[in-house]
């Protein structure tokens, strides 16, 4: 290792990431035909930014001719465990552990931009581009370049010592650097945990994801309606999923060990209460403030549905009555049809005659022919 890659680590490890690799830029081709089959199959859904200009993440150099190397950066979050509960007695959410605290995107960029500082010593005039999960980047197959993990089989990065729970960050410069380390072996065996845990089916041989099964897919980047085939399998999870981490053996340790965090858990009717500017107050620092109050809304409604308890139709009735945004209204409308009784269909049918947006309309009958099967 040399003295600046030596420098590098060190400032790496002072900032807080766990994991440093380095590795020379080259065209990624054996993503190519992958990623131009996984867009061509609509798998993007509706983060059309995936499908812009492919050629910048087979290549860094579409970004920037001059860039030569790239310093893979893992930085850890905690995994802290929900409070041991009932959820479905105390209608409560689930939100990933990733969204706790500041948005990673700011806290670990910047944690990124320091190291980067490091390697102006080396002449004034250096190249560096830094990203976390800020640009058109394969940050995965890059960290797999630079040899700090391998693909798990549940796609995300895992690492022998550090499992999953890890951000990645990666420096692009002109500088050369070589491989660190021998390639990383795959290390997940015959286990098929991930794939055969999740509740969606969203993971499949072959190391592929269906984002548009996908639970964190669904409660973050979808932004319409979610598919009532899909609604029941999403549990109390409502922003986010950490399944397939949690059931990874790999990520035993960190699970054994984090501290229990209620915010992981909020309270269902405290969400489902939240106007324009309280939902900025609570999450407008956080990563949770992507999925917009209406998304947050909406995936609580779904989470009340879920929970089989005769308190969350209250809770449920004063939405429908009174929420602005028609999307909320709809998935409140079926969490109504779910849980049945008298006040849910009194209050679908009341909605009924006053509703004028046709989705709503239409979710509302879809739950009054629930009840009445």
């Amino acid at each position: 290792m040399t003295q600046l890659e030596r420098t590098v680590c060190r400032l790496a490890l002072d900032q807080g990431f766990a994991l440093v690799g380095f590795a020379p830029i080259r065209r990624l081709d054996q993503r190519e035909e992958f990623f131009r089959q996984w867009i061509d199959e609509g798998r993007p859904a509706e983060m059309a930014w995936l499908a812009r200009d492919p050629e910048r993440r087979f290549d860094p150099r579409r970004l920037d001719p001059r860039l030569r190397s790239v310093i893979s950066l893992a930085f850890p979050y905690t995994a802290p465990a929900a409070p041991a509960m009932d959820w479905r007695a105390e209608l409560r959410g689930r939100i990933a552990a990733y969204a706790l605290g500041p948005d990673y995107h700011d806290t670990v960029l910047a944690k990124a931009r320091v190291v980067a500082e490091a390697l102006v010593t080396t002449r004034t005039d250096v190249v560096t581009r830094v990203y976390v999960d800020t640009g058109p980047v394969f940050e995965r197959e890059w960290a797999v370049e630079a040899r700090i993990g391998w693909f798990g089989r549940n796609t995300n990065l895992l690492n022998r010592y550090h499992g999953s729970y890890f951000f990645l960050a990666e420096i692009f410069t002109d500088l050369e650097f070589a491989p660190s380390a021998e390639p990383y072996r795959d290390h997940c065996g015959t286990c098929r945990s991930c794939l055969d845990l999740c509740p969606t089916h969203a993971l499949a041989d072959g190391y592929l994801l269906e984002p548009r099964l996908c639970i964190s897919y669904l409660t973050i980047e979808h932004r319409g309606p979610i598919p009532c085939e899909l609604r029941p399998r999403l549990g109390n999870w409502i922003f986010g999923c950490d399944i397939c981490q949690e059931v990874c053996p790999w990520n035993g340790d960190a699970a054994r060990i984090a501290p229990v965090n209620a915010d992981l858990a909020p309270a269902l009717a405290d969400l489902m209460a939240l106007d324009d500017d309280g939902f900025r107050r609570r999450y407008g620092t956080s990563a949770i403030r992507r999925t917009k109050r209406r998304g947050l809304l909406r995936n609580a409604a779904v989470a009340l549905g879920n929970s089989g308890n005769p308190a969350a139709v209250p809770i449920l009735a004063r939405t429908i009555e009174a929420e602005p945004e028609a999307i909320v209204r709809g998935h409140a409308a079926w969490a109504l049809g779910q849980l049945g009784g008298a006040l849910a269909r009194r209050t679908l049918e009341r909605s009924r005659g006053h509703e004028t947006d046709p989705g709503v309309k239409s979710e509302i009958e879809s739950a009054l022919s629930t009840l009445s099967a």
